[in-house]
């Protein structure tokens, strides 16, 4: 149950981590071999634009987990606990409707993509690896959201103030 429980907690952290590590130092390697050996490679290429892909994916899950989303919450201020409570729930209701129809769509290309066997120009890798990055970090969102429901619904029975996430700014 420990490692499950450290998965919850860090797991999209390890995640980007290593699509970070793996984007940077491929760049940077391709870089030092453009401007010193004037050659580059189009597999490089690749993988750093499907590094940044799941980055930006798997990132939006670790932003719904930490409610970490831009927002404008102004008015978030002038509310009582409870409204403010039930104004997050509805606004994950929202997203959560979004991230359904997300991961229906972006799955239906995964599909598409394995039964016509389509493959990287550079790689020559299966294209659904890379095109799985879509509906994985849409599917993130969802555990993460139903999480968040669980987590706010208690804080709305017991009366305790709702989660609202790190603040940037103040």
């Amino acid at each position: 149950m420990n490692i499950l429980r450290e998965i919850d907690r860090n797991g999209e952290r390890w995640l980007l981590l290593i699509f970070y590590v793996l984007l940077v130092s491929t760049m940077a390697v391709e870089v030092l071999r453009r401007e010193v050996f004037a050659y580059s490679s189009i597999w490089g290429e690749e993988i750093v634009r499907y590094s940044f892909i799941y980055l930006a994916w798997i990132g939006a899950a670790a932003a719904v987990k930490d409610r970490a989303h831009i927002r404008i919450d102004v008015i978030m201020h002038y509310l009582s606990p409870r409204l403010k409570a039930l104004l997050y729930i509805f606004g994950d209701l929202v997203m959560f409707g979004v991230a359904i129809i997300a991961v229906y769509w972006s799955f239906e290309a995964v599909l598409v993509s394995a039964k016509y066997g389509s493959v990287t120009d550079g790689l020559r890798i299966s294209k659904v690896w890379f095109l799985m990055a879509v509906p994985l970090g849409f599917g993130l969102m969802i555990l993460r959201l139903l999480q968040s429901f669980r987590r706010d619904i208690h804080s709305l029975r017991t009366g305790q103030p709702v989660f609202e996430g790190e603040k940037m700014f103040d």
